[in-house]
C-alpha cells in the first residue's frame, strides 16, 4: 500500500497545488543539471549543489546533502543520473527524520492526564501566526477536541480583534483583556479556564516583535512561568511560525527566536507561494526543531500536519 493511500485525495492534491512552483523549479532544473549525464559525478554534485543552495534549502544543509551524496557515489562507485531525484528524497527525508520530524497524518494530542495540551505561538507579525492560530482552532474542533484561545497578544489592537474574529469564525471560546494588558496575565487567565472547563487543548497567541530581543525573552519567559502555576509542565508545545516564501528573513526570525525561547515545533506558512519550499528543509536542519504543520492555501482546511515523505515526495516529483 502506498504511502499516499493514507490521505484524501483532496488533501494530496492541495499539497501539490501548492507546491507546484517548488516542483517545477526544483525537478526543472535538477533535469536540465543531468542532461547528457549517464552518472553522478563532480559537475552534476556542483550543479546540484547551486540547485539546492538557490532553493532557499540553505548552505550548510546543502553540503551535509552532498556530502552524503559524495559518499554514496563513492561507496557505490557507480550512481546513475536516474537514480538521483531517489537519493535526494531519502537524503533529505532521513535529514528530517533526525530532527524528529514525524509522519503524522491527523491533528492529534498527546494525553496530559485530563489536563489541557498547552500550545504557546510565537512568530513576527504578518507571517500569518494568528491565521494560523485559527486554522489550528478548526483542525482540532474538527477532530472533537474542545479548543480555547488566548489573546496575549496585548501590544496590537488588531491583533486581539483578528483573534477574536478568529474564535467566532471557528466558534471555540476565547480569553482577552483590554489592549496594553499584561500578557502572562492573559496567558494566566485562558490556562486557568481551560482547566476549570475542561477543555482539550488551550492555544495562546504572543506578541511578535524583535526589535528588543531582551524584551522579548523576558516577555516569553514570564508567559511561561505563570503559565506553570497551573499546569506546571506548560507550555506543551512552543510554536513558531515562520512565512516560507520570506527565505533568508524566515532563518533570520527562526535564529532569534529559537535564542528568546525553547521553540519545540515550526509552522510554515504560504507554501502555496513560494518557488523555494527547500526553507523547510533548511530551517528544520540547521535549528534541530522538527516542523509540525504547513499551510498551503488560505481556506481554514489548508493548514495540514507535516509528513516528511510525502512533502520531500511533492518537491521532487514531475507528476
Amino acid at each position: 500500500m502506498g504511502l499516499f493511500s493514507f490521505f484524501s485525495k483532496e488533501k494530496k492534491e492541495s499539497l501539490d497545488k501548492g507546491l507546484e512552483k517548488t516542483k517545477t523549479s526544483l525537478f526543472s532544473r535538477l533535469a536540465k543539471a543531468v542532461v547528457g549525464k549517464s552518472s553522478v559525478d563532480s559537475e552534476v554534485l556542483d550543479n546540484l549543489e547551486e540547485i539546492l543552495v538557490s532553493s532557499d534549502i540553505g548552505v550548510n544543509t546543502t553540503l551535509k546533502i552532498i556530502k552524503r551524496l559524495e559518499d554514496r557515489v563513492a561507496k557505490d562507485k557507480y550512481v546513475s543520473t536516474d537514480e538521483l531525484n531517489k537519493l535526494l528524497k531519502d537524503e533529505i527525508a532521513e535529514l528530517l527524520a533526525e530532527n524528529n520530524t514525524k509522519d503524522e497524518i491527523e491533528f492529534v494530542l498527546p494525553d496530559h492526564k485530563g489536563m489541557p495540551h498547552v500550545i504557546m505561538v510565537v512568530g513576527v507579525n504578518g507571517v500569518g501566526k494568528t491565521t494560523t492560530i485559527g486554522k489550528l482552532a478548526h483542525q482540532f474542533k474538527k477532530a472533537g477536541k474542545k479548543v480555547m484561545l488566548g489573546a496575549a497578544d496585548t501590544f496590537r489592537a488588531a491583533a486581539v480583534d483578528q483573534l477574536d474574529i478568529w474564535s467566532k469564525r471557528v466558534d471555540v471560546p476565547i480569553v482577552k483583556q483590554a489592549m496594553g494588558s499584561d500578557p502572562a496575565s492573559v496567558a494566566f487567565d485562558s490556562v486557568q479556564s481551560a482547566v476549570a472547563q475542561g477543555v482539550d487543548v488551550v492555544i495562546i497567541d504572543t506578541a511578535g516583535r524583535l526589535h528588543n530581543k531582551i524584551n522579548l525573552m523576558n516577555e516569553l519567559t514570564k508567559i511561561k512561568r505563570v503559565m506553570q502555576k497551573v499546569i506546571p509542565d506548560a507550555p506543551h508545545e512552543i510554536l513558531l511560525v515562520l512565512d516560507a516564501s520570506t527565505g533568508q528573513n524566515a532563518i533570520e526570525q527562526a535564529r532569534q527566536f529559537t535564542k528568546a525561547t525553547d521553540v519545540n515545533a515550526l509552522a510554515l506558512t504560504k507554501l502555496d507561494g513560494t518557488a523555494k519550499g527547500g526553507v523547510v528543509i533548511g530551517i528544520s536542519d540547521e535549528f534541530k526543531i522538527p516542523v509540525k504543520y504547513i499551510g498551503v492555501g488560505e481556506k481554514m482546511e489548508d493548514l495540514q500536519v507535516f509528513n516528511k515523505v510525502e512533502f520531500v515526495d511533492s518537491l521532487f516529483s514531475d507528476n
